[in-house]
C-alpha cells in the first residue's frame, strides 16, 4: 500500500511533523511519500485554463510526480498547522494545482482517479482557535481526488502542550493509521 502525505508545515521538527511521524510509525512496511509544501518548489495554479481541455497541468515542476503518485496511492493525508483558521499558504498553493481534477470532472467530463482512496486530515495549532475552515478545505480537496476522509486529528494548544504530551491525540493518530491499513487490505 502507498501513502501520500502533503505536509503544510514550514518546520521540519514542529508539531505537525510529530503527528506525521506518529502516523508513519504505525504504517510500518508501507511505501510512504511525504511532500513538504515549503521545500517542494511547486508553483500555485495561475488560472491559465490549460487543464480545461487537457489532462495534467501546463506548469512543469514537481507537481507532475505528485499527479503520478495520486494515481497509484491508496491513502492521502493532508497535514498542516492552522494559520488564521486555514491551511498554510504554501500548502494551499500546492493544493491549488488539484484544479486539473476539478476541470477533468466538471469541464472535460472525464473519470478522475477511478480507484477509491482513504485519507485523513492532521491539524495543529498553538492555541485553540477555530479550525473548521481548514478542516473543510482539506476534506473538500480529498473528496475531489476520490478519497474518503476517515477522520481528522487536531492537536491544539501546542505552544504550551507538545504533541508528545497529548496521549489522546496520539491515540487518534494510531487509530486512523490502523483503519487506513484495514481499508488498504480490503481493497
Amino acid at each position: 500500500m502507498k501513502t501520500l502525505i502533503l505536509n503544510g508545515s514550514p518546520r521540519m521538527k514542529g508539531e505537525t511533523m510529530k503527528l506525521i511521524d506518529a502516523f508513519t510509525q504505525e504504517m510500518d512496511q508501507e511505501e510512504i511519500r511525504i511532500v513538504h509544501a515549503y521545500t517542494a518548489g511547486i508553483r500555485p495554479c495561475i488560472d491559465c485554463r490549460w487543464c480545461f481541455k487537457n489532462k495534467g497541468c501546463a506548469i512543469q515542476d514537481g507537481m507532475q510526480e505528485i499527479y503520478d503518485y495520486l494515481e497509484e496511492c491508496d491513502h492521502i493525508v493532508i497535514a498542516s498547522p492552522v494559520y488564521f483558521e486555514e491551511l498554510t499558504g504554501m500548502l494551499l498553493a500546492l493544493l491549488s494545482r488539484l484544479q486539473t481534477y476539478f476541470s477533468a470532472k466538471y469541464m472535460r467530463r472525464e473519470t478522475i482517479l477511478p480507484r477509491k482512496k482513504t485519507g485523513a486530515v492532521f491539524l495543529c495549532a498553538g492555541s485553540i482557535g477555530p479550525r473548521e475552515k481548514a478542516e473543510s478545505t482539506a476534506r473538500m480537496l480529498l473528496e475531489l481526488v476520490n478519497c474518503q476522509c476517515l477522520g481528522t486529528v487536531y492537536a491544539g494548544k501546542t505552544d504550551k502542550i507538545p504533541v508528545e504530551e497529548q496521549p489522546d491525540v496520539l491515540k487518534e493518530v494510531k487509530a486512523l493509521a490502523a483503519e487506513m491499513k484495514k481499508h488498504g487490505e480490503n481493497s
